[in-house]
């Protein structure tokens, strides 16, 4: 510990709360002892090499003692200062550090270092909640409060290893996840992000952690500022760098929670039963309002309720009699309250291999001012029936502080996950969902750059290039594309050239079907040069498709319901690029407007095939183009029964 400050002081404080058996040699010029440890003037006073270091001085004395620690080969070092990436003026400080580190691991800088419960060591410069364990989950964290938070929770939850990351001067939170990964120990690994760096060792991460079987699940927060710089086009306000973070992280098969409590009950799912392989749950309560209550917060999700088997509703009849109305979710009343064996039997009925998971929703009363004894039995009777069937079962209280801690760890270590809040436990089992990274490897985007705005024209011929069919156009001055409408069968549309929505600002005029229209729709346009096109009449649905370089996630594909509904109805999917035409599908199925696509209400169905073509020619000719390409939208694709046309096209490249 170098540093003579309360926060060092804290650091072999914690040390000795876990009993660390291990050496440890406070560094301080002056003081004599420490915690009732002798101190060493300096690193060179040391008896021998430390494993680790924690360094709690100021910036630049940091900057000092890593170059020495890592002349004498330490093994790591943790550095506690901020001032460096996070201010103005601190990337300098961050050079000076990585260059003294030299090949030295650092943590940091700007973090609170790390806890390993399971042996019993940690460099952590405050109080902290972890308890000693033989196994569990580590948590990774870019917040040391979060950190901090996160280790004092009430829920039963073993936490073998907690770790944060800081600024990543030097060790991304992908390097540092990788390494845990080969510690057998580790069950599952609960992530929060602020930012991605470094998309390829994420990869590398997510493949490593699918293939030993350790899922991975992630709180991502914050906003990418490079991906903001695009607003010209639809996709770029609707894709945003939250779209970017949430296919980056499809991608890489890494589910994606909203909140703390929900991370923390997706991880004890996965520490007890690993990833779920569907999304079919059961649920027993004896309260029929419960029962209704986990029916309806389940509804808008993609949980499902499957109707009792003929295998289940024996038993439940066997175990319940001809009183209870048999369904799932399943009230079972109270007529075996208190009866272990007969509640043992109603709830291993429920268990079949068709159930992802089985929900026993059981609140227990205040241990101080009531006696939870009478609720014995429901835990009793919840660990014989996974002793009997060894069966996924989570006891679930309707709210969070009604799951006591100690009964938590009870069921925990009976194999039975105790969750707290049905919102939370719904939330948890949709992200420990079965996942797998794709096989394609990450395009990994390059800083955004200067880029000039193709003229739809341009646009067209380059996509057309490629196999993306557009309408027959012609460009000119208004008198010379009336003339030609004067001769050709219509309907037209009239386009004028320089607007990038050219709905909004009036540019366009639709259903025009001679010379005269043409030059009075003209007429009324701010402009000298024009855009004639043929008009698409026989459209099944307008989808918007676009993709946009977002430099912290690489191109993000944004699939949605197109033409002027873009932003107003909202409804848009997005995929990193590469997706596979399956992965586009299944994105596209997501949508409102697949409805559309699929002949609702018996009206004409779309050429999907024909999208998907345009899609993957669209999605090639950014790839023929990495180097110099920004952004391609089609708004709107047309879809017709026999093809798909891209009435609107808009691309943002550098020059070659």
């Amino acid at each position: 510990m170098i540093g003579g400050g309360a926060w060092c002081r804290a650091v072999i404080e914690q040390l000795q709360k876990l009993k660390f058996s291990g050496d440890i040699w406070p560094i301080h010029p002056s003081a004599r002892e420490i915690c009732g440890l002798p101190t060493h003037p300096s690193v060179h006073d040391l008896p021998d090499i430390p494993d680790a270091a924690f360094i709690g001085i100021n910036r630049d004395a940091t900057i000092e003692v890593v170059a020495q620690l890592s002349k004498i080969s330490v093994g790591g070092a943790i550095c506690f200062a901020s001032g460096f990436s996070e201010t103005d003026g601190g990337q300098n400080a961050n050079a000076r550090l990585l260059k003294a580190a030299a090949n030295m691991p650092i943590l940091g800088p700007n973090c609170y270092g790390m806890i390993n419960a399971l042996d019993g060591a940690s460099l952590w410069p405050d109080q902290h909640g972890c308890l000693p364990v033989d196994r569990g989950l580590a948590i990774l964290t870019q917040s040391s409060n979060i950190a901090i938070n996160l280790t004092m929770q009430q829920r039963g939850l073993p936490i073998a290893y907690v770790v944060t990351c800081g600024n990543q001067a030097q060790l991304s939170m992908a390097q540092i996840a990788d390494a845990l990964l080969d510690d057998p120990r580790v069950t599952a690994i609960g992530l929060h992000i602020e930012g991605f760096s470094d998309l390829v060792a994420w990869q590398a991460l997510a493949r490593k952690a699918y293939a030993k079987g350790i899922p991975l699940v992630a709180l991502k927060v914050g906003k990418s500022i490079e991906a903001q710089s695009a607003t010209i086009s639809h996709t770029a306000s609707l894709a945003g760098s939250d779209a970017g973070a949430t296919a980056l992280l499809q991608h890489l098969g890494i589910a994606r929670v909203d909140d703390l409590p929900t991370l923390l009950e997706t991880l004890k799912i996965l520490h007890v039963a690993g990833p779920l392989p569907s999304g079919q749950i059961a649920s027993i309560s004896c309260s029929g309002g419960e029962a209704s209550l986990i029916a309806d917060m389940a509804y808008d999700t993609a949980l499902t309720f499957p109707p009792l088997t003929d295998l289940q509703e024996k038993r439940l009849l066997a175990a319940l009699g001809p009183k209870v109305a048999l369904a799932n979710p399943l009230d079972y009343h109270t007529y075996v309250w208190r009866d272990i064996g007969a509640m043992t039997r109603t709830f291993s009925a429920m268990i079949v291999t068709e159930i992802a998971i089985t929900f026993l929703i059981v609140d227990f009363p205040r241990g101080d001012i009531c006696d939870p004894s009478d609720w014995e039995c429901a835990i009793q009777s919840a660990l014989d029936t996974r002793a009997a069937t060894g069966g996924t079962i989570a006891m679930v209280a309707t709210l969070t502080e009604l799951m006591p801690e100690h009964v938590a760890r009870r069921l925990m270590t009976g194999g039975i996950i105790p969750m707290g809040g049905i919102r939370e436990a719904l939330a948890a089992t949709q992200a420990a969902h079965q996942r797998a990274p794709r096989s394609a490897d990450l395009v990994v985007a390059t800083a955004s750059m200067p880029a000039e705005t193709l003229s739809e024209a341009d646009a067209k011929r380059a996509l057309e290039k490629v196999g993306v069919m557009v309408p027959k156009l012609r460009t000119g001055d208004l008198e010379t594309l009336a003339t030609h409408a004067d001769i050709e069968q219509g309907p037209f549309v009239l386009k004028s050239i320089g607007a990038a929505h050219k709905s909004e600002a009036g540019g366009v005029a639709l259903s025009l079907t001679s010379g005269d229209a043409v030059r009075n729709a003209g007429a009324k346009m701010s402009t000298k040069d024009f855009i004639l096109e043929e008009m698409i009449t026989d459209s099944v649905a307008e989808i918007l498709v676009g993709i946009v370089k977002d430099p912290a996630h690489g191109f993000v594909i944004t699939i949605g319901a197109g033409g002027i509904n873009a932003e107003l109805m909202q409804d848009t999917a997005s995929v990193l690029m590469p997706a596979s035409r399956e992965c586009l599908k299944q994105t596209l199925n997501t949508l409102k407007v697949a409805k559309i696509l699929n002949g609702y209400r018996n009206q004409p169905t779309g050429d999907i095939n024909a999208m998907l073509d345009a899609i993957d020619a669209i999605q090639s000719y950014v790839l023929a183009n990495l180097d110099t390409i920004e952004e391609v939208e089609v708004n709107p694709l047309i879809i017709t029964q026999t093809r798909a046309v891209a009435a609107d096209a808009l691309i943002r490249k550098r020059h070659d």
